[in-house]
C-alpha cells in the first residue's frame, strides 16, 4: 500500500488509525513539537496519553525533534511520569522531517509536524495545509527507517558544524 494523504487524513490514518496499535516500537521525528490533543475512548486527551499507554505495553519510543516543547507540552508531559524512563528522545537542531514508523511495517512522511495544527485534531478551518504519504511497502518503510536511524545514532554529528547547539551531541557519540 502506497497511499498519499492530507490534512485531516493525516490526524485521521496515522495519529488515530495506527499509532496506538503499536506493538514493537514507534518512531516520531518532527521539526515542531507542541501540544496536541486526540480523540481516545469518546473524550480528547493529550497526546503524550497515548504515548504512555504505548509505554506501559513495552512499546520502544523514538522521539526525534528540533527544539524544545512549548511550556503545555511541557506540563501534560509532567502528567506523565513513565514517559521521563519510558521514551527516549533526542534534539537536533538540523531536523526538519516529519516521519511516523510503527513496528518497521508502516510509515509516514510528509510536512506535518506533531502539533495540534499539524496533525492534531483542530477543526478544517484551524489546520495547516499538510501532505504526506503512508505506506507499508518494505522498501519504503526501510528508506525512512534507514534516515531516521542515520539521525539517530549520529551519523551526521561529526561533520554537522551546528554541535555547539546541540544538546544530544555530547551523548550521542558518548
Amino acid at each position: 500500500m502506497l497511499d498519499f494523504i492530507t490534512d485531516r487524513d493525516i490526524y485521521e490514518k496515522v495519529i488515530c488509525g495506527r499509532m496506538g496499535d503499536a506493538r514493537k516500537f514507534l518512531w516520531i521525528a518532527t521539526s515542531d513539537l507542541k501540544d496536541l490533543h486526540v480523540a481516545k475512548s469518546g473524550r480528547m486527551v493529550p497526546f503524550l496519553e497515548i504515548l504512555s499507554d504505548l509505554v506501559k505495553r513495552k512499546v520502544e519510543i523514538r522521539l526525534l525533534h528540533a527544539k524544545e516543547p512549548g511550556p503545555a507540552f511541557r506540563k501534560d508531559f509532567d502528567r506523565y511520569p513513565n514517559l521521563i524512563s519510558g521514551m527516549e528522545r533526542i534534539l537536533c537542531p538540523r531536523v526538519h522531517l516529519k516521519t511516523v514508523v510503527i513496528d518497521g511495517s508502516f510509515a509516514y512522511t510528509g510536512s506535518a509536524n506533531l502539533t495540534g495544527a499539524g496533525m492534531g485534531a483542530k477543526s478544517d478551518h484551524r489546520r495547516n495545509f499538510e501532505s504526506g504519504i503512508i505506506t507499508d511497502d518494505p522498501t519504503l518503510v526501510g528508506k525512512i527507517m534507514a534516515q531516521f536511524d542515520a539521525i539517530w545514532t549520529g551519523a551526521h554529528c561529526p561533520p554537522c558544524q551546528r554541535k555547539n547547539f546541540c544538546a544530544d551531541y555530547k551523548d550521542i557519540l558518548a
